[in-house]
């Protein structure tokens, strides 16, 4: 009975009706309903959306966005030209777009990193990120939220909001070389230490910023810039 049982019992493990589902097409939308379990979700000319409670592993779209609901569990989430929305508390590896806005809902983990080129970052309340947060000549938004690596642009705006706390550096960096963002906008960039806001590491910037840091953020050693103080709940603006 045991010979018998054994092999049966592997062949149902191994079973393609049990594994979980990929999606994958060239032109179309993907549409994932609430509590769902699936596999790779990936389009070229469409969305993905997810509802509520889904798990699934990795979401790739080229022209199109990703939005997913609440309490979402997946791998790596991808978009060349469109952004990424998520509800509350989900879970997930990592996030990167090249044209699109990231915009995390409260309670985000993310395991591996956010990375934007052109697009802002915007985490909620609560979030947790393994790893650096990073844009090219997108802004980011930080509040309340935990990063243990490192926050990076070239160009945008960075806010590391009330309560937050970044364990690496801040880096603003040179453009290297040239490139498309040379022949962008010339504005200076804002960096925002918010109110009872901590960063670890140095605050690096190879150009131009202006730098306000609240009187109750704690900060490492700053290079290449000037702090303003400010008490207010928002920093001034000139």
């Amino acid at each position: 009975m045991l010979r018998i049982a054994l092999p049966l019992a592997l062949m149902l493990a191994a079973s393609p009706a049990l594994a979980a589902e990929d999606i994958s097409r060239v032109n179309g939308g993907i549409e994932v309903s609430a509590g769902s379990q699936m596999g790779d979700l990936s389009t070229v000319n469409g969305g993905i959306r997810i509802g509520d409670d889904a798990s699934f592993e990795d979401a790739s779209t080229v022209n199109g966005g990703i939005r997913a609901g609440d309490r979402i569990q997946g791998q790596d989430l991808t978009t060349v030209n469109g952004g990424i929305e998520l509800g509350e508390r989900a879970v997930v590896d990592s996030l990167t777009t090249v044209n699109g806005r990231i915009k995390a809902g409260p309670g985000l983990r993310a395991n591996d990193g956010v990375d934007s080129v052109s697009g802002s970052i915007f985490i909620d309340r609560g979030g947790h990120v393994d790893g650096n947060v990073s844009t090219v000549s997108g802004g980011i938004g930080l509040v309340a939220t935990e990063v243990t690596g490192n926050v990076e642009t070239v160009s945008g705006d960075v806010t590391v909001g009330i309560d937050s706390h970044v364990h690496g550096s801040l880096r603003v960096r040179k453009s290297s070389g040239v490139s498309w963002i040379s022949f962008g906008t010339t504005r200076t960039p804002r960096i925002v230490i918010g109110p009872n806001a901590v960063v670890d590491g140095e605050l690096d910037f190879e150009h131009e910023v202006e730098l306000y840091v609240h009187e109750t953020a704690r900060t490492g050693a700053i290079s290449g810039a000037t702090a303003v103080p400010f008490s207010t709940r928002r920093a001034p603006r000139d």
